[in-house]
């Protein structure tokens, strides 16, 4: 009995060994995957340039911060030991200095080169990124991560449907996909897929997918003529859920392409992965052909007009908050943001004038010498300096902006500091640095309620889902700045011609698929 005693227990710490054996081992089998990535959207055709300091790059285990599902409880933090690095992420601007590219590119090709090796990279990028002196940043971003990494670690790349995908690009992602909603309610969904797709190709050994098929669509559209909450945009992006679900099929994308940049990559782009040479190239080209069949639909997700115009809408109207797109100038589509001529015809109306006339609040004008008075003058008191158009006056000059502080609000991670200062009926929103105003946090935070407000001015295209939602009625101004809607008031000279709407006759274009190497290929 006791000589029975001692082999079980002997075979129970055999066992407990080969358990702690195989967990070792499942353990080191986990792929290694590294986290890198630069997002911006860069208007070429705005004055304004990018820092680094815009990128607010977040280093190590701060970058999990902007990946919901990859927390550490999640199962996607799991399924892999995670190397992150550096992902820095801008609000939309202008040219991003040489310096600062440079820079940013330099100390994440750094952090990868001390941590590898690696079995995959998820390369979270936006898509649309000027750089100054340097086509393609991204596709230059990529190459020299490849330099690091080497050509057979797995890339699975993350883009916002409105960045934009060169061949270069193309070929050194092995796994791509894009954002299907505009707006991007579906950004950390689509995140997550990218990532999805990485691990589970690492998972079955499968690796690289043995096809890429890319498309490139002569057509360079405006996100506010593309929203996918209206036609033709709805139905062109509910197809891609078909072609996923065929056999052989890995993913499929619709880039947009970004509108406000002047380069030959400047274009919609459709590619499709897999293994299945037929349903890959098929699906491709039947999403490329589908979107060039509809070309000509695309309209304003809104009623536009002058801004003259909107506002004789805007002061009919018994519905509040009647809202007005000061789309000219929209920082979330790389406006400088500091462009006055709105606000300079608002404080001319005669509507405004007095503190009883109609309510109208304006989001936003950056003017860092006037918030710095302001706060030295504080909540109460009046004041009377400049704001704005320290880098965008081609169509106006600061501002004198001459009122009564209502309200100072100071640690926003974008403005820093916010002013309200009230001009007759007007209230102004004045920042150190230029912010997007999106939700109605925003506006009480503030001390305002836009929902009781007559009109509601805002530096903006379509409107995201808590102001649309907010919306009593709504009209989008077409109004000056570097993101213009008028294509073609903006002197377009390297983007690939024909294009359409800028050459609205062109004949059709070839839309068979191209196929991209592996990054491997020799």
């Amino acid at each position: 009995m006791k000589t029975t005693y001692i082999y079980l227990i002997l075979f129970v710490l055999v066992l407990s060994s080969c358990n702690e054996g195989t967990k070792d081992l499942q353990q080191k089998k986990l792929p290694r995957i590294a986290i890198a990535g630069l997002g911006i959207e860069s208007s070429t055709f705005s004055p304004a340039l990018s820092t680094e300091e815009a990128f607010h790059a977040k280093i190590g285990d701060s970058v999990y911060n902007r990946y919901p599902f990859l927390q550490v409880d999640s199962l996607q933090r799991q399924r892999a030991e995670w190397i992150p690095t550096l992902v820095g992420k801008s609000l939309p601007g202008g040219t991003v200095t040489r310096e600062a590219y440079e820079s940013l590119v330099a100390k994440s090709l750094k952090l990868l080169e001390e941590n590898g090796p690696y079995d995959g990279l998820f390369f979270d990028i936006h898509g649309a990124m000027s750089v100054v002196g340097l086509d393609d940043p991204e596709g230059d971003l990529i190459a020299r991560i490849r330099e690091v990494i080497g050509d057979d670690v797995l890339v699975s790349t993350s883009m916002d449907l409105h960045g934009n995908v060169s061949e270069r690009l193309a070929q050194h992602s092995d796994l791509i996909t894009c954002y299907r909603m505009a707006p991007h309610e579906d950004a950390i969904q689509s995140k997550k897929r990218a990532v999805s797709n990485l691990i589970d190709r690492l998972e079955n050994g499968k690796g690289k997918p043995a096809y890429k098929a890319w498309v490139p669509v002569p057509i360079l559209l405006p996100g506010e003529k593309t929203s996918t909450r209206i036609e033709p945009g709805k139905s062109l992006y509910a197809k891609i859920p078909d072609i996923t679900k065929q056999d052989g099929v890995i993913d499929a994308a619709i880039w947009i392409g970004y509108a406000w940049a002047d380069e030959p990559r400047n274009h919609a782009v459709v590619m499709v992965t897999g293994d299945n040479k037929e349903q890959v190239e098929q699906g491709a080209e039947h999403l490329a052909q589908s979107f060039w069949e509809v070309r000509k639909q695309f309209e304003f997700v809104a009623p536009t007009t002058t801004l003259d115009e909107s506002l004789k809408l805007a002061l009919a109207s018994d519905k509040k908050p009647y809202m007005i797109s000061d789309m000219g100038d929209n920082p979330t589509a790389g406006g400088a943001g500091d462009v006055t001529w709105t606000l300079k015809q608002l404080l001319a109306r005669p509507e405004f004038a007095s503190d009883n006339g109609t309510s109208l609040i304006y989001a936003s004008i950056p003017g860092p010498e006037f918030v710095a008075k302001a706060l030295e003058i504080g909540v109460g008191g009046k004041i009377k300096a400049e704001a704005g158009a320290a880098v965008d006056n081609r169509f106006a000059g600061p501002l004198t902006l001459e009122g009564t502080i209502t309200a100072i609000k100071q640690g926003d991670v974008n403005a820093e500091v916010e002013v309200v200062v009230k001009i007759g009926s007007i209230h102004v929103i004045v920042t150190k640095k230029r912010k997007p105003y999106h939700h109605l946090s925003d506006f009480t935070n503030l001390g305002l309620n836009p929902k009781e407000t007559d009109i509601v001015v805002v530096k903006i295209g379509y409107l995201v889902p808590e102001l649309y939602d907010m919306r009593g009625d709504w009209i989008m101004a077409l109004t000056p700045g570097g993101v213009d809607q008028d294509l073609n008031r903006l002197g377009y000279k390297r983007i690939k011609r024909p294009m359409f709407p800028l050459d609205a006759d062109m004949e059709n274009p070839d839309l068979s698929a191209r196929w991209i190497p592996a990054s491997n290929a020799d």
